[in-house]
């Protein structure tokens, strides 16, 4: 698809350095996003974890900027995602709320992603691992046993090797570039997301069957590899995946890229699966923490960036790749599987100091880990403070190799490359998140407002984390955190805050 033209950027590339070196310039960087799963802002060493060890991750941090103040657009995985690939926020788009397995491709063809501008600069793009994004043009109607269409080839990306969802949801296996990979002709593939099928066992009437992880909440119908799992699937037979060798296969596909295109400008979107339920890592990791299956899963994130920094260390262009390695949401530990996430935390907290998680419209809902390495033009060891939101991952990436940046991005995300190369003075002047429930918040560098909507104080369904949904507007002074709410005292503040997201929610676009 070609990409929209509109819009042109004044900051590419060369505008970072200065005239006078013009000979050192680096080449147009590999980029390497490295988009974590649940990766909560206290899940790692360099942001305080405790009882894991993520030396790898470190490394980058060691060898670039850590942010403080950077956000995914919400608390859940598929609007996140949306976002970041399109640069539009996804609460302006109907159906774009967490995805079933057998869901609709929710970005359209004829929408531009960064895939697209990086294609549109020359570069070859590949997508390895989580996609719930949606396949196919019709919900519920995917040929699993043929050509599924549309698929990321048609969104700019030259192949991937994705799970259609995640690792909870049906079906189970792999798509290999819009084919189910090591397909098995004698195992038909079924999904439905309505009714299970005759003679298929489940986790709610067969708990039995559970040999690998029993549920807590839900996650009780289809079972593979031993674990319940959510939707309807018979078939795949050989195709379907073991979940302990996700992490391997995802690594190998995306290392393998990189060994083959080391001669050309490359982009990879690396969605790593690890940290989300169900957690069943590699046998090796097991213990790697002292927090269970959980902790053993970051470990096990840390291992497959490692690889990849050795991947490209190997093929000589680790210095002139741009990595990013964030998270999509914020931590959640009961997830619908009973693995002791909660029970064997000890020290650690998944959202550092952070209020809420996953789902939350509070900070530890969309508030994540962000790290930004790239030897040949980010200083080694930063700290930046700055406001950053994914949604502006297109326009920047657009501004970084030199393109103009597709009109519909430009709808919410912003070039902001300056400041995600460490520039503490430059800034967003504000990030807007969305929680489960599409309650809005809207951060500046000194306030905080969560508009009012109501809802639960807590999640509903079994998680154990604050929701942050009320009747009432909240502001909060993040010079101190979210731990008093002082509209009644500021109404002139909250009056601002207010007009600001009304003004950002009345913007229409054709």
């Amino acid at each position: 698809m070609d990409v929209k033209k509109s819009a042109l950027f004044s900051v590419a590339l060369l505008s970072l350095f200065d005239s006078q070196a013009a000979a050192q310039e680096p080449a147009r960087p590999n980029v390497l996003l490295i988009y974590a799963d649940d990766l909560g802002y206290g899940d790692v060493e360099c942001y305080g974890a405790q009882g894991v060890r993520t030396p790898n991750i470190d490394t980058l941090r060691a060898r670039g900027v850590r942010f403080a103040n950077a956000y995914a657009t919400a608390s859940t995985s598929t609007p996140s995602r949306y976002s970041l690939l399109t640069g539009v926020y996804a609460w302006r788009r109907d159906g774009t709320d967490v995805a079933a397995g057998n869901a609709a491709m929710i970005i359209k063809p004829e929408i531009p992603t960064v895939a697209d501008v990086f294609k549109s600069a020359g570069y070859r793009t590949a997508a390895f691992g989580k996609w719930h994004l949606g396949l196919g043009a019709v919900t519920g109607e995917q040929d699993w046993n043929g050509r599924i269409s549309p698929s990321p080839l048609d969104l700019g990306f030259d192949e991937h090797y994705i799970m259609a969802a995640t690792a909870d949801r049906v079906p189970c296996v792999f798509i290999e570039n819009g084919l189910v990979s090591g397909y098995d002709a004698t195992a038909p593939i079924e999904v439905s997301y309505k009714a299970n099928f005759e003679g298929e066992p489940t986790g709610k009437d067969n708990p039995d069957l559970l040999y690998n992880l029993k549920s807590s909440h839900g996650h009780n119908m289809s079972i593979v590899n031993g674990i319940g799992r959510i939707g309807y699937m018979k078939g795949g037979g050989s195709a379907l995946w073991k979940d302990e060798n996700i992490a391997d296969s995802i690594t190998t596909r995306a290392v393998d890229f990189i060994r083959s295109n080391a001669d050309e400008p490359f982009f990879i979107y690396f969605a790593a699966n690890d940290v989300h339920v169900p957690r069943f890592p590699h046998e090796r990791f097991r213990g790697a923490s002292s927090m269970g299956l959980r902790g053993d899963a970051i470990a096990q994130f840390d291992w497959s960036v490692g690889q990849l920094i050795a991947a490209l260390r190997e093929c000589g262009i680790l210095e002139n790749t741009l990595i990013i390695l964030t998270s999509d949401n914020g931590p959640v530990t009961d997830d619908g599987y009973a693995d002791a996430a909660d029970e064997l935390l000890g020290a650690h907290k998944p959202a550092g100091t952070l209020r809420g998680g996953k789902y939350s419209a509070f900070e530890g809902g969309a508030r994540v880990p962000f790290i930004v390495s790239w030897p040949a033009a980010v200083p080694c060891g930063g700290e930046c403070n700055s406001l950053v939101s994914q949604v502006d991952f297109l326009p920047t990436m657009a501004a970084l190799v030199g393109v103009d940046a597709p009109a519909d991005s430009l709808i919410d995300g912003r070039n902001n490359l300056a400041t995600w190369l460490g520039d503490e003075n430059s800034s967003r002047e504000y990030v807007i998140t969305q929680a489960s429930n599409h309650t809005l918040s809207l951060r500046t560098k000194t306030w905080k407002y969560i508009e009012p909507k109501g809802g639960p104080a807590m999640v509903p369904w079994g998680p154990r984390i604050e929701t942050g949904y009320s009747l009432e507007p909240q502001l909060y002074d993040m010079r101190v955190g979210e731990e008093k709410n002082v509209a009644d005292s500021l109404p002139a503040v909250v009056d601002y805050m207010k007009q600001l997201l009304q003004a950002e929610k009345d913007r229409i676009f054709e």
